[in-house]
C-alpha cells in the first residue's frame, strides 16, 4: 500500500509544498522563490522573508495538492521543516502544517532540513541506497555525513566558520556580482583562470574532514584591496575562478578522502551548492579514478525544495517518527536530533 506525504518547506527564502507518493515520486513539487525581493538587500532579510512565507504558504500547498491531483483523504501524513534555518521563516510552514494536521487528523512529521538536502538523492537515483557518504553544502551548512541509513547520519566533518555557500555570497559581493552570490560566481568563473591566483586551501590537521573558508574569504578580500590600493585592474572572472577552484579543491579532497576511510562505494551530493558544475565536474571525475559512484541530484533539488523534505519526512514515518501539536521551530537542529 503507497504511503502519500504532503511536504512544507519554509527554513530561508522559498516557500514550497510538494506531495511525494512512497519516497521517490515526486506528484508536485511548487517553489515560490523570494530571490528577486531580497536582491535589493543583497540578501536575506530575516523580517521580509517570513511576511512573504505568510502570504504565500496556503497558496503553494493548494497549488501542490491540486498538481499531484490528490485530495485531503489520499494524504497519510504532513512532513514539515522545524529547523535548521529562520527561526520566524521556519515558524510560518510549522505552524501550517500543524494547522493542517489538527484540521485534517493526520501524523505530523518534523523533518531536519539538512536531512531533507541528503533525501533529495534518493528522488532520481533509484540505485543509490545506505550507507554512502554524503556532502552537504549550502549557503548555511557545510558538512561531511555518513548517511549508516535512511534516517541514521554521523557528522564525520564540518565547517568551522563560515560555510562554503556563504563564503561565495561574500566573496560575489566583494566583485560586484550581487545576490544571491553562488550562481553568478558559477557563470563568471567559467571565463576565468582557475590557476591565475594563488589563494589558500585549508586543511585541519587535528580534524581533516572538517573545513574553513573564512581564511580563504579574507585571501580574497585582501587580494582586492590590494589592488585597488596599487591601482591595479582587477580581472573578477580570474578571481572568481580561482576562489572556486581553491573552495573545490577542498570540498573534493576531504570528501573522497572521507568515503575511502569509511568503506563506502558511494559519494552524494547535497544542498545549493551541490548545483555549482565545476564542483559536480571535479568530485565525478576523482570519485571515477577513486572508484567511487557519484550521485547528486537535479539543481531543482539542490536548492531549497519540499520533495526533499517529502522524501525524508517519508522515511521518518516509516521508521516511526510522529511530531507532537507541539512542535516548534529550532533553528540550530542538529542532525540526527529529535525535538518535538
Amino acid at each position: 500500500m503507497s504511503v502519500t506525504i504532503l511536504a512544507i518547506e519554509s527554513s530561508c527564502d522559498e516557500t514550497a509544498a510538494a506531495v511525494v507518493e512512497d519516497g521517490k515520486n515526486v506528484k508536485s513539487n511548487i517553489i515560490y522563490s523570494q530571490i528577486e525581493l531580497h536582491k535589493l538587500y543583497g540578501g536575506v532579510v530575516p523580517e521580509i522573508a517570513s511576511r512573504k512565507h505568510v502570504e504565500k504558504i496556503n497558496q503553494v500547498i493548494t497549488a501542490a495538492m491540486n498538481d499531484a491531483g490528490v485530495a485531503w483523504n489520499d494524504i497519510d501524513a504532513v512532513a514539515v521543516t522545524y529547523g535548521p534555518g529562520l527561526v520566524g521563516a521556519l515558524l510560518v510552514g510549522v505552524s501550517a502544517a500543524k494547522a493542517i494536521a489538527y484540521a485534517k487528523h493526520k501524523p505530523l512529521v518534523g523533518v531536519n532540513h539538512i536531512e531533507g538536502h541528503i533525501a533529495a538523492n534518493y528522488i532520481e537515483n533509484a540505485d543509490l541506497k545506505p550507507p554512502f557518504m554524503c556532502m552537504v553544502a549550502s549557503g548555511g551548512h557545510s558538512h561531511l555525513v555518513y548517511v549508516r541509513d535512511y534516517t541514521d547520519f554521523e557528522i564525520v566533518g564540518r565547517t568551522r566558520d563560515d560555510a562554503a555557500g556563504e563564503a561565495f555570497d561574500k566573496v560575489a559581493r566583494a566583485i560586484g556580482l550581487g545576490y544571491p552570490g553562488g550562481p553568478k560566481v558559477d557563470k563568471l568563473a567559467k571565463e576565468g583562470n582557475p590557476s591565475a591566483i594563488a589563494f589558500p586551501r585549508a586543511f585541519m590537521e587535528d580534524a581533516p574532514y572538517d573545513f574553513s573558508f573564512s581564511g580563504l574569504k579574507s585571501a580574497v578580500l585582501n587580494y582586492l584591496n590590494g589592488c585597488g590600493m596599487k591601482g591595479i585592474e582587477v580581472n573578477k572572472a580570474d578571481v572568481a575562478a580561482s576562489f572556486q577552484q581553491a573552495v573545490v579543491d577542498v570540498l573534493t579532497t576531504g570528501s573522497v578522502r572521507a568515503a575511502k576511510e569509511y568503506g563506502c562505494e558511494c559519494l552524494a551530493l547535497a544542498g545549493g551548492v551541490a548545483s555549482n558544475s565545476t564542483l559536480r565536474e571535479e568530485l565525478e571525475n576523482v570519485c571515477k579514478k577513486n572508484g567511487i559512484r557519484f550521485f547528486h541530484p537535479s539543481p531543482v533539488y539542490c536548492t531549497d525544495n519540499a520533495a526533499m523534505i517529502g522524501v525524508a519526512g517519508y522515511h521518518d514515518y516509516m521508521n516511526g517518527v510522529r511530531s507532537s501539536l507541539n512542535l516548534n521551530a529550532v533553528p540550530n537542529l542538529k542532525i540526527g536530533e529529535r525535538l518535538g
